[in-house]
């Protein structure tokens, strides 16, 4: 029998683990366990910002192999936007798309951007978001702890729906009951303007509108279909009252753990996707009112100068400056033109 010592089975280890070292990539190596993200949000699955974002989670999965490995929780699955806002302050929730009307509750200059009859164009919203206006905010983001992607997601032009009357000018909008999110700033303009607006979650509006805890609501028409809204409202108004933007944001608390080649190629594949969904939202905008039209909501167009008139008459652009101060306000009429 051949003896071996304990010398000799030492240096034989040594030399296989020096060999195996040549064979295994320390990167590869170190990123052996899968980096694990969850991603919520309030749309439902078929909204355009879902499908785009699957997109460009797959070709996230398949760059790395599937080392970077994030599951999408569309509709509310992880809980309300203040429910999700709290996840990602504490690193329980990585990634989220949020408005940014729904993030003034704790960042006030998030809802700038939704200012009541501010923009009038697509033109107008892109060079802001992408120029002064979008910096300014990401700063005040960064502030409270979390990271936001530059590219800014389109939640489009805001229209008003309604199962009792067709919102034609700022008087027939008198004690009407309208579901707004939970935003401080459209509950002021609606307020101003003489409704009662009701603030309710996304995901239990169909219901109240359904049992009329509120008779209208207000949304971009890629949310109204794809929300089915159609089923429980007559009319729809293009008042085209308000733009806001979806926000991806992530915990900047687990931001700060994910490795700096991660990062980067999550920063290129999101905020691909979100310039392509923004084309997706011009090129269907069209086809949503032909598409509502079909399943039973009659159309019909305002007269945006009416309204911001009327709301000129009360303290709401007043009011608006004093919130948000007057670097933001100058920024906003930078490119938004002079309003209230």
């Amino acid at each position: 029998m051949l003896a071996v010592s304990r010398r000799s089975l030492l240096k034989s280890a040594a030399g296989i683990a020096a060999a195996g070292g040549l064979f295994k990539s320390p990167t590869v190596f170190a990123q052996s366990a899968p980096l694990k993200l969850k991603f919520g949000n309030d749309l439902p699955v078929t909204h355009s910002v879902n499908v785009r974002l699957k997109e460009a989670i797959d070709a996230i999965t398949a760059e790395t192999k599937g080392q970077v490995a994030i599951s999408l929780f569309p509709n509310n699955q992880l809980g309300s936007d203040t429910d999700m806002m709290a996840q990602l302050r504490s690193g329980a929730l990585e990634l989220a798309t949020m408005p940014g009307t729904v993030m003034s509750t704790l960042i006030p200059t998030a809802s700038l951007t939704g200012v009541g009859f501010a923009f009038t164009n697509y033109d107008k919203v892109w060079a802001a978001m992408d120029g002064e206006v979008g910096k300014f905010i990401r700063g005040n983001i960064e502030k409270t702890g979390l990271i936001p992607f530059e590219a800014v997601w389109d939640n489009g032009f805001r229209q008003i729906t309604s199962s009792t009357r067709a919102i034609k000018t700022p008087e027939d909008l008198a004690n009407f009951k309208i579901r707004v999110p939970v935003v401080p700033l459209w509950v002021s303009m609606f307020s101003a303007l003489g409704a009662a607006p009701v603030s309710i979650p996304l995901n239990e509006a169909y219901s109240a509108l359904q049992t009329k805890i509120a008779d209208g609501q207000e949304n971009p028409l890629a949310l109204i279909e794809s929300a089915k809204f159609y089923e429980v409202q007559k009319y729809c108004s293009l008042t085209n009252h308000a733009w806001d933007g979806f926000w991806l944001i992530s915990s900047g608390r687990v931001w700060k753990t994910i490795p700096k080649d991660f990062q980067e190629l999550l920063q290129k594949h999101f905020n691909a996707a979100a310039k392509q969904q923004r084309g997706d939202i011009v090129k269907a905008n069209a086809e949503y009112q032909k598409l509502l039209e079909a399943k039973g909501l009659t159309f019909n167009t305002t007269q945006a100068d009416v309204f911001q008139a009327a709301l000129a008459k009360t303290p709401f652009y007043k009011d608006a400056k004093t919130k948000f101060g007057e670097e933001a306000w100058s920024l906003l009429q930078k490119y938004a033109g002079n309003i209230g």
